[in-house]
């Protein structure tokens, strides 16, 4: 496995980014952050809400969220579980109307190079709550 990157991670907002989930373990790195590093093609920085619509969604483009694969120790994921998901498809999933829920506060600041502050804050979990 790759060496997780050792700067200090920023979020969206430019404060320390904060963990997405440990249960699952996410992140590229199974750290339970979205960091990103050189090994990362997909380039996993958002923290997500996972909605059975954005699953469905992603299944239907080819990358299976849902069933396990123990081999990858990937647990498969469910609505609700929180996880960190490759900007491009969210980007896609966004522009298809699928786009699930984003803690902000777990979110790369890396997002910022593909998409809007304004967009992405749309998205924001705590704006729902």
């Amino acid at each position: 496995m790759a060496d997780i990157p050792k700067q200090k991670a920023k979020n969206v907002f430019g404060d320390p980014l904060m963990t997405c989930c440990l249960d699952p373990i996410t992140g590229f790195y199974r750290n339970g952050q979205c960091l990103t590093g050189t090994e990362d093609y997909g380039t996993h920085i958002v923290c997500a809400l996972l909605t059975d619509e954005f699953l469905e969604y992603s299944k239907l483009k080819g990358n299976d969220l849902i069933t396990p694969m123990p081999q990858f120790n990937f647990p498969g994921l469910k609505a609700g579980d929180m996880w960190c998901l490759c900007i491009a498809r969210w980007i896609e999933a966004q522009r298809d109307g699928v786009a699930p829920p984003i803690r902000l506060e777990s979110t790369h600041i890396k997002a910022l190079d593909y998409m809007t502050i304004e967009v992405l804050e749309l998205y924001s979990i705590a704006k729902s709550n």
